[in-house]
């Protein structure tokens, strides 16, 4: 069944190429309520296209935090029940939440983004809360999509809990995995500090190499001496995964005796990338019109998405996306799309990604790589050669998405780029997650996340009166970004159901700094809940968590942040 010819016709009298830029045009939506997450949810839902307006009614007693329906749609059957979705603030958890402070505190935000600065901190932003705006108007899309797949029309809830402990879910992987040396490395006896770093000219910045011997020679090149930049090299290396950064002070102090245009001088001639932690309202280069970069690949209509049983519940079953991506923005968004029901194939080098023998372990298999890449199979291809570039493309030839966070110009070497992969799979949807995106100009600085919070003033706005701006080392920009990158894929999906072409959606970390510069506020101070998490090993045998948790014989992960269900006819609706 082409579950996409009556949309067909909408898309050539609207326009293919409007739909690709609004993928939801001639959508209607009414909200309820007026919480941050709502707020973000639709925002995101008006630039895919949607009409959204308030009905000026409270939202239901089990969405306190919002509530958004679809009214209207240019597809499913006249008289057929329309998507909704429900946010609540604890939804699973069984503790009482009311705000983002609470589900900080309660949810282990606090506890994660506090660990270097030695306890519990709320963060100065209401991230949980923009996840979960973000995560509501994927999932409202994805609702969408099924209609469009010929699925029944599904009611999403969500909660702003659980977009925080999907935030964690590599944290919390790590908190319980097999562990056999201490949770956080130890201060150096001869004292200690952390990123950023200030120069002698007053400057602070940021560094970043994921390579020894450039850490190495940077650190020299500035006049540090071997021990103590081989005893910070461990730390550095692992604050990704521990959220903590204890470094020897003799590399503040050679870092505070050199002029800043000298250290980007020895960084540019060492491969280590530097850069300024800059103020909160530092200026940005423009956003695109599109937070998502949608753009229509071909003209040449491809076959019909598979059709969706009524009975599935999961919007993307029986999608197929391959994805070639490490750390964590590219595995997070392919393992978002997972939960949404995708099948995931990752494309890994010979002998399998590297972090998947990194401690703590679970089983045979790093806790950490788990967190992000549960579910998905796995094909081992060099695609520096041409025996693997073969493979990549008749993996591709079946593929919907294909998703990549390689850096600039890495696809182009493969021979993968979109160009590449169109003549291959003409309808495909070509998924980008990177760091810059247009924001720098080339030769760009690595595209990570420190580097993101402390160039994008996202850094600043953390900081409270009187305090260094210093970036948070919870991973803020990696897992926003990826939840943005999820989301550019199910918007793009939606659009090639509409048209039948190929659609590229390209994002970057630099987008969800400008979400968070956007939805900043005065942040709420005093004291945190008195429900606040100081131990996620504690936190993750807490019963309170039981429904949102999932416990493995050797590690503890975050479930999907949302559940679908029939919906309601529009007579039955709240």
């Amino acid at each position: 069944m082409d579950v996409t010819a009556g949309s067909w016709v909408a898309a050539e009298s609207v326009g293919a190429r409007a739909i690709v830029d609004r993928p939801l045009a001639g959508v209607v939506v009414r909200t309820r309520g007026g919480s941050l997450a709502l707020r973000v949810a639709v925002e995101r839902l008006r630039a895919l296209g949607c009409e959204v307006g308030a009905d000026g009614t409270p939202p239901p007693a089990g969405a306190p935090a919002g509530w958004l329906g679809v009214v209207a749609a240019p597809f499913g059957g006249p008289g057929e029940a329309l998507p909704e979705c429900g946010i609540s603030w604890s939804g699973p958890v069984g503790l009482p939440m009311a705000n983002e402070r609470d589900v900080q505190a309660a949810c282990g935000i606090a506890h994660v983004h506090g660990r270097a600065s030695g306890g519990p901190r709320a963060l100065r932003l209401d991230y949980a809360s923009v996840c979960a705006g973000v995560l509501t108007a994927q999932a409202l899309t994805a609702a969408l999509l099924a209609l469009l797949r010929g699925g029944t029309a599904l009611a999403v809830r969500t909660s702003v809990a659980q977009a925080a402990l999907l935030a964690l879910t590599q944290y919390l992987a790590v908190a319980t995995g097999e562990r056999s040396d201490p949770p956080f490395p130890r201060a150096a006896r001869e004292g200690h500090g952390r990123p950023p770093f200030r120069s002698a000219d007053g400057v602070w910045f940021e560094v970043e190499t994921f390579e020894a011997e450039r850490w190495l020679r940077f650190w020299a090149v500035l006049g540090a001496g071997p021990r103590a930049v081989a005893v910070g090299w461990p730390a550095f290396q692992q604050r990704f995964a521990t959220a903590t950064c204890v470094l020897p002070s003799e590399l503040v102090d050679v870092a505070a005796a050199v002029r800043f245009p000298d250290v980007v001088a020895a960084g540019a001639e060492c491969g280590v990338s530097v850069l300024p932690v800059r103020a909160a309202d530092a200026p940005l280069v423009p956003a695109p019109a599109s937070p998502w970069r949608l753009r229509g690949l071909s003209g040449v209509a491809g076959p019909a998405l598979p059709p969706l049983a009524r009975d599935v519940r999961r919007p993307l079953a029986g999608l197929l996306v391959v994805e070639s991506t490490n750390r964590v923005q590219g595995p997070l968004a392919g393992h978002v799309l997972g939960l949404l029901g995708a099948d995931v194939v990752r494309l890994e080098p010979p002998g399998g990604d590297p972090l998947r023998g990194v401690p703590p372990m679970a089983g045979p298999t790093s806790a950490r790589f788990l967190a992000l890449n549960r579910g998905k199979r796995a094909l081992e291809a060099d695609l520096k050669s041409g025996a693997g570039r073969r493979a990549a493309l008749r993996l591709v030839a079946d593929a919907h998405v294909f998703l990549h966070n390689w850096p600039p110009g890495r696809a182009g070497a493969y021979g993968l780029d979109h160009d590449d992969l169109a003549p291959v799979r003409p309808s495909l949807v070509y998924a980008q997650a990177g760091g810059w995106a247009e924001a720098l100009p080339p030769p760009q600085p690595m595209g990570t996340d420190y580097l993101v919070q402390a160039y994008s003033g996202v850094a600043a706005l953390l900081a409270g009166p009187g305090e260094v701006a210093a970036p948070s080392l919870m991973t803020l920009t990696d897992v926003l970004g990826a939840l943005i990158s999820a989301e550019a894929v199910v918007a793009a999906l939606v659009a090639r159901a509409r048209t039948g072409t190929g659609v590229r959606a390209e994002t970057a970390l630099i987008d969800a700094a400008r979400l968070l510069r956007a939805t900043a506020a005065p942040a709420a101070t005093g004291p945190l809940n008195a429900v606040t998490v100081t131990d996620l090993a504690v936190m993750a045998h807490d019963p309170a968590f039981a429904d949102v948790l999932d416990h493995t014989p050797h590690a503890v992960y975050s479930r999907a942040p949302w559940t679908f269900a029939p919906a309601a006819h529009p007579e039955e609706a709240p």
